[in-house]
């Protein structure tokens, strides 16, 4: 979990320069929420840490009233859920939300597979505020139907960018030397 945090607001900040020349604001955009992003997966992993912790205190203890181990676990867990599945993906979505707008606009990949990613992307942010909203409960089958379509969305997109790149004739069409 730390190892992608720190991929996502690397990933974000090596995207950047290539992005803004399409759309400095949507480019900005997306660093910031994919940083957000990567700040709350590191959150989210340092609240695992605290269980680790909250449980060798309790076996230091002598098993005391586990009430209040318990409470203080459940109050750790629900901090992780809502951490990681509501505030790290709605940050997450949003921010390829708008890296898929650029994509989508100016066709550095193709549009079938931006447009897969803007539709992926609305039903991972739908997740999110539904979860936030009380309306599905975070990490549920419903919160997890509704990510599914960008897992296999994001993979090929990655695959696509390592095999291929960037449409080459979009990035000659902005080169410094193209006017």
């Amino acid at each position: 979990m730390f190892i992608g945090g720190a991929a996502a607001i690397g990933i974000a900040i090596s995207l950047y320069p290539v992005l803004k020349k399409y759309s400095e604001g949507l480019a900005l955009g997306a660093v910031g929420f994919r940083t957000v992003e990567g700040v709350l997966d590191i959150v989210g992993f340092i609240g695992l840490l605290l269980l680790i912790t909250l449980s060798q205190q309790f076996v230091k203890a002598g098993a005391p009233d586990a009430s209040y181990f318990q409470t203080l676990g459940v109050l750790t867990v629900s901090g992780y859920h809502w951490v990681e599945n509501v505030g790290k993906l709605l940050a997450f979505s949003i921010g390829c939300l708008l890296y898929y707008i650029i994509f989508y606009r100016t066709k550095l990949v193709p549009r079938w597979l931006s447009g897969w990613g803007i539709v992926a992307g609305i039903f991972t942010m739908l997740s999110a505020l539904l979860a936030m909203y009380g309306l599905i409960a975070p990490f549920s089958t419903a919160q997890v139907v509704l990510n599914l379509p960008i897992l296999p969305q994001e993979l090929v997109l990655a695959v696509w960018l390592i095999v291929k790149g960037f449409n080459p004739s979009v990035i000659a069409s902005k080169s410094p030397t193209s006017g």
